[in-house]
């Protein structure tokens, strides 16, 4: 047993002292300007009209996180960090992998509705990457007694962002998939769709902040197969559905004449055929929105060395321009977190989600408790096999950020966008964020005493 003199003792208190108000200062603060955005957009007092909610999200998309990533990534990226950076994007491709089989288990053990069992898998396994780790690291950074150093914002958003486009990658192809309304779920449709129709409106206004929180106009990229089995329709043969119901692969060649090109694909064996035909319906193109324009341009420009050198560096010709773009990006943490408070000022409307008790709380338990857990020992095996970059404290939090947050918020969008589980994607969410308020106030305390406890106060 060793003793400790009182010297010793309390320094070691002073020191536990400073990690927890370390960790909890920067929660406290999101937690304010989250209350003051349900206060503001609450129906009973709405302080500011859901209009301007919705302008603040596309600000936020367009303008204020592209800005932030251009100038954080762009002064921070190197060839050789690159090189040594890799491992983040890897990690939420790791993460995603394990928080699909925790969706799988949670499916299996809940047992949701079977129209539901895709959806409980994708949204345990796929959480916000992007905004809530940009503003919790924000939060963090904004002290200038934050235990990261004085780089801290810099290299913070720049880990965050290097992850952005392995996220847009999977939104666009995993999770658009996997939320294809199921077969059962397209019949209903279709048999209601005279009513449905007559009850939809065409104003965004009509369409919950959930919506538009985090990728703001993807439901006007609706195309003529989002929302049918796009999937079922080209790998299966469905003998329940008629022809005139679902949409016919082969309709997607046939035009005026055959050409050259579509005499080819006849061509083609079967298999690569539907496959080739359901690549050309993924919406990868939509990958090229403003946040992915901005980090591209940011590797291009950070990663050569004449162009960095007159674009970033207070000696750079072209100074002027980062600076007016790092003062528009200021308004990024509060912004995304005040439009969190206004999403859950909306509240939601549980009896119209069919998901069922059991199976959101499995989603919750298993997304914001069960996973971070085993997120430690991912951060902790790669850091045995040299994957992470010893010494970088922040590296290493950004790692386990991306196993603490919830579901991400553009489920609602992609719900929306694909006609299926609307009503459970939002109720999911919901519930999600209010928990995630204790369940990452807990995992950052106990990430700060596992990457800070040899900081010398």
């Amino acid at each position: 047993m060793v003793f400790l003199d009182g010297e010793s003792e309390t320094k070691m208190r002073s020191k536990e002292q400073y990690i927890i108000l370390s960790a909890v200062l920067p929660l406290l603060k999101l937690l304010c300007l989250t209350i003051f955005g349900l206060i503001l957009a609450h129906p009973k007092t709405q302080f500011i009209p859901k209009a301007t909610f919705k302008l603040l999200s596309k600000l936020v998309f367009a303008l204020f996180l592209p800005c932030a990533i251009f100038i954080q990534l762009g002064e921070s990226i190197t060839v050789k960090n690159f090189t040594l950076w890799w491992f983040i994007p890897v990690n939420v491709l790791i993460s995603t992998a394990i928080g699909c089989v925790l969706g799988f288990l949670v499916a299996i053990i809940c047992r949701p509705p079977p129209e539901f069992f895709r959806f409980t898998v994708i949204v345990t396994a796929f959480g916000n990457t992007g905004n809530l780790p940009l503003a919790i690291v924000g939060s963090v950074c904004h002290s200038s007694s934050n235990p990261f150093g004085q780089e801290c914002q810099r290299t913070g958003v720049a880990y965050v962002s290097l992850a952005q486009w392995v996220s847009a990658l999977l939104v666009c192809t995993l999770v658009y998939h996997m939320m294809e309304p199921p077969v059962d779920h397209y019949e209903v449709v279709e048999v209601e769709q005279g009513e449905i129709q007559e009850h939809v409106s065409t104003n965004d206004l009509s369409r919950p902040l959930l919506v538009e929180a985090e990728w703001p106009g993807m439901e006007e990229n609706e195309t003529e197969h989002c929302k049918t089995p796009f999937i079922a329709r080209v790998f299966t043969c469905v003998s329940s559905i008629s022809e005139s119901n679902l949409p016919n692969p082969d309709s997607l060649e046939e035009g005026e004449p055959r050409s050259p090109e579509s005499i080819r694909c006849l061509a083609e064996p079967r298999m690569v055929r539907r496959i080739r035909i359901v690549a050309e319906q993924t919406p990868v193109r939509q990958i090229l929105q403003p946040p992915m324009i901005a980090t591209i341009l940011a590797f291009i420009i950070g990663m050569v060395p004449p162009i960095k050198s007159v674009v970033y560096g207070d000696d750079a010709p072209l100074n002027f321009v980062t600076d007016s773009l790092e003062m528009v990006a200021a308004p990024l943490v509060p912004a995304v977190i005040l439009g969190i408070g206004a999403m859950l000022a909306e509240g939601t409307d549980n009896n119209e989600s069919r998901l069922g008790i059991r199976t959101t709380v499995g989603i919750i338990v298993a997304r914001l408790l069960v996973l971070p857990l085993i997120g430690i020992g991912v951060v902790y095996l790669a850091g045995k096999a040299n994957f992470v970059i010893h010494g970088d404290q922040m590296y290493i939090f950004v790692l386990l950020l991306q196993y603490t947050t919830p579901s991400a918020i553009l489920f609602g969008a992609v719900a929306s966008l694909r006609g299926y589980a609307v009503s459970e994607a939002s109720a999911v969410l919901f519930w999600q964020h209010i928990f995630a308020l204790f369940s990452i106030s807990l995992y950052i305390i106990l990430y700060f005493k596992l990457l800070l406890y040899n900081v010398e106060v």
